[in-house]
This record gives C-alpha cells, structure tokens and sequence, in this order.
C-alpha cells in the first residue's frame, strides 16, 4: 500500500509553532514518515534545535518513522562540520538534499531527497547500490521519465513530491533579504515574516516565483492527487507532501483517502483549493508542461488544460 511523507519545513517559522506543527502532525495525520531539520538556512538552525528531541519523541511515539535532512546547499566550513557531525552522530536515517552528502552516507542507509537531481534510471540504480532505500525523484519530472526510473528495481523505493510549492533553486546569495533592503551575513531573519515565502511578481504584477531565504519555490502548489492511481501502478511507493502554512493534517487526510478509494480525486482537489487558497494549484510537470498549468482530468479520461 503507497504510503504518504512529509517533507521538511523549508520555510522559518519560529520555534514554537514549528513544534506544534509536528506535534498536530504526531496526533492528527495519517502520514507514515516525517523528515525534519533545517534544510534551507544553516543559519536558522537555533529556531529549531531547541524543540528537535521533544519534537521526535512525539512523532515516534505516535508510530512515525523519523528521518533527519540534511542542508540543500553546504558552503561553508561551518555547514561541511554540521554535515559531518549530523550523519556521523544520527541514530536514525538521514536525507541527502546536497551531492556533499552522499560520500559520507556510502554504505549506510539512507533516504534520497528531491533536490538531489535524479533524472534517469541509471543515477537511481547508483544511488541504490550505494545504500539509498527511497529516493524522492525531483517534482519537475514528467511521469514519462517517472515511469521509465520506476521500472528499475535497485532495492530502492520511489517517492514523489505529490504537494507543494515546487522547490526549483539554492542560490549561495539570499535574495529573500535583499528584496527586504538587507545582505545575506545581517540579514536579521526577515524570511521569517513570510510563512509561506514572499511572492515575486513580474513586472504587470503577477505571482509567478516565491522567494523562501536562499531557495526560490514556485508561486503554484504542484498537487498530484488527481494522478496518484497512475502513479501507484507505475511503481510510487511512497507520495511527499512539503509543510505549507496551512492545515496539513487536513491536507494529508485528503491524499489518504483519495489513495485508498474513498474519495474521488476532483472532489479532493476542489477541497485542497479551499484549505489552501494562498497559491492555485499545478501540476504541469507531470504532463511535460509548464510547471504552472493546471492539467484536469475529464470523466471521459482525456485532459483538459488550464494555465
């Protein structure tokens, strides 16, 4: 049976908030495995470290298996020794989101994140026989290459990233601050007074990019809960959902019931559009489309497509 993930909170929310989250999570969502740890910012990490361990306890005590992330962009030596000791010292898995990562989990069992680049088959059979166990393949994949990775069997199970703003870069400079009339070194968490990231706008003032510190996300949320039966019988084992500043109890309670035949998936998505109205929904992606367009399922079974 195709479980569901979270993902790791990319955004800075301050500590206490980000702790009730998991603990609603621990207690409210049908959700098998939950990947937390600053990902985005080493410098955000004080938040967070705090409420880590009562954090983990309430996750694992509500059966939840736990895996650690690991930064998406490792610059500095400060962020290289905080790898080093995150993996050296876990007793649980670890997420690689960064290629400096792998070297050190060789061997060991370990979980692959989407902003690793895994766009064939053989990159997916590699990483397998180096001891990765699931491997979340990157949200812009068309389901044509999905299939064709998914076919490889390496030991691995296959994830998809089924909800969220897209994430699509990690920049070493931080526009996030110097759209705020800051600098990357003093930037005074000003990501922090955005939840959900800060909307860029193109120059008729339209959403089209949101910004989240160093990582630029699209303004639409990818939903693939109309596509989750395809995806399942193409080998998806496991389907991610990525933390936005909504109900995700309430999110993960829709994709559950649509996998398990109790709700048909345009009902669900009309649901998701209204417990999460910040962003309109995508999944252009899959269709080999622009990531922004929305592709719904007629009941004849053919597509209909909206940008």
């Amino acid at each position: 049976m195709a479980t569901l993930t979270l993902g790791p909170v990319y955004f800075l929310w301050d500590g206490p908030k980000w702790r009730d989250f998991y603990k609603k999570i621990a207690h409210e969502a049908p959700i098998a495995r939950v990947v937390i740890g600053e990902t985005i910012c080493s410098k955000r990490n004080h938040f967070t470290a705090p409420y880590m361990e009562e954090v983990i306890v309430h996750l694992e005590r509500a059966g939840k298996e736990v895996i650690l992330s690991s930064p998406a962009l490792v610059t500095l030596e400060r962020e290289s020794r905080l790898m080093r000791e995150l993996i050296g010292e876990a007793t649980r898995k670890v997420e690689a989101n960064d290629l400096s990562a792998l070297h050190l989990l060789a061997g060991k069992p370990h979980v692959i994140g989407p902003l690793v680049n895994v766009y064939n088959a053989a990159t997916a059979k590699l990483l397998a026989a180096r001891g990765a166990e699931t491997i979340c393949l990157p949200p812009e994949l068309p389901f044509s290459s999905v299939e064709k990775i998914a076919a490889i069997t390496g030991g691995a199970d296959y994830e998809i990233f089924a909800f969220g703003r897209v994430p699509l870069a990690i920049s070493a400079r931080c526009a996030h601050a110097r759209a705020k009339g800051a600098v990357k070194d003093n930037c005074r968490f000003v990501c922090g007074d955005e939840p959900d990231g800060l909307a860029v706008k193109t120059l008729d003032r339209q959403p089209f990019l949101t910004l989240n510190g160093v990582q630029t996300l699209s303004h639409s949320c990818q939903s693939l809960i109309g596509e989750t039966a395809d995806l399942t019988d193409a080998g998806i084992a496991r389907f991610r959902l990525s933390p936005q500043d909504c109900d995700m109890s309430a999110v993960a309670t829709l994709y559950r019931a649509v996998l398990d035949g109790a709700m048909e998936a345009g009902a669900a998505a009309e649901r998701l559009e209204a417990l999460y109205p910040a962003a309109p929904l995508s999944n252009g992606f899959h269709y080999a489309r622009e990531g922004a367009a929305w592709i719904a399922k007629a009941r004849t079974g053919q597509h209909q497509a909206n940008s």
